[in-house]
């Protein structure tokens, strides 16, 4: 399976992005902690330009704070301004204004220094499903703008009232045109960056069983309660099926919702907090 997803939106994302970006004084970049390497959008980095960037590291909740620290120890070593959110509870939410206040010291004391009084402006920008909408209606304090746990929910750009003196544009979760690292493809599929009617959800599935073998032993035995976890992955992905009670009349297996359901508990959490990529691997 070669995946790719770059449907006609996000040509017309790509371009509202790159026209808006000389308006805003600065970009919010948001990358989902499971996979932060595969969140970097390739296409983002000629049009953000010498704009100041806040990284936020975001669903921190899903991922163990020993992990990602080795990220957040990446970011120190690169210089690079962020912060750590779990954007769903809010909690983060004066961490996130107060970092991107310090990001545009300079730009707010030219303001200042020529009696200017207007809003300072940023860009959120991120791939497809990594929680730039939820990010930004909380930090207003409320719903603004359409949210779901499914990529291409935000079709156009929204600008928002965050505070006094802050304003925000979100923008549509957009990928690249051709996705190379079928690696960094299969870990957005994981976490639901590509929508899931673009790919073959067993091969998902499979390589969700793949990896889970290697980097996080003992997890689908503990789920699933499965005999052998040393096994051919298609031999533990037919007896998922019988556990589940997904067999079809003549005994024949229901790949599809075992595989929906494999692709279902990794995204909420029945294998534990896993992070798919750490720094440097790239």
């Amino acid at each position: 399976m070669n995946i790719n997803w770059f449907p006609g939106h996000m040509t017309k994302a790509m371009r509202l992005i790159e026209e808006n970006i000389k308006i805003v004084d600065a970009v919010i970049y948001v990358l989902d902690s499971r996979a932060v390497s595969a969140c970097m959008n390739p296409s983002f980095d000629g049009i953000i330009g010498n704009k100041p960037i806040l990284y936020v590291l975001n669903k921190a909740d899903l991922v163990e704070e020993r992990d990602l620290k080795k990220w957040c120890d990446y970011f120190d070593e690169k210089k690079y301004n962020y912060v750590v959110s779990n954007s769903a509870n809010g909690k983060d939410n004066d961490k996130i204004l107060k970092e991107l206040l310090f990001v545009l010291d300079d730009k707010i004391k030219r303001y200042r220094e020529k009696g200017v009084n207007t809003p300072v402006r940023a860009m959120v920008i991120g791939i497809p499903n990594s929680g730039k909408s939820t990010l930004i209606n909380s930090l207003c304090g409320g719903k603004r703008t359409i949210t779901g746990d499914r990529p291409g929910v935000t079709k156009s750009k929204q600008w928002l009232a965050v505070r006094k003196g802050v304003d925000m544009l979100d923008t549509p979760g957009t990928l690249w045109p051709k996705l190379d690292d079928q690696n960094v493809a299969m870990h957005l599929a994981f976490i639901g960056s590509i929508k899931d009617d673009v790919v073959d959800k067993n091969e998902v599935a499979l390589n969700i069983i793949d990896f889970l073998k290697t980097h996080n032993p003992g997890a689908l035995t503990e789920r699933y309660k499965i005999s052998d976890e040393n096994a051919e992955n298609i031999q533990i992905f037919e007896e998922i099926s019988v556990k589940r009670g997904f067999v079809m009349k003549g005994g024949d297996y229901d790949f599809e919702r075992t595989a929906s359901a494999v692709i279902d508990d990794f995204r909420k959490r029945k294998f534990g907090k896993i992070m798919l990529e750490y720094p440097y691997e790239r």
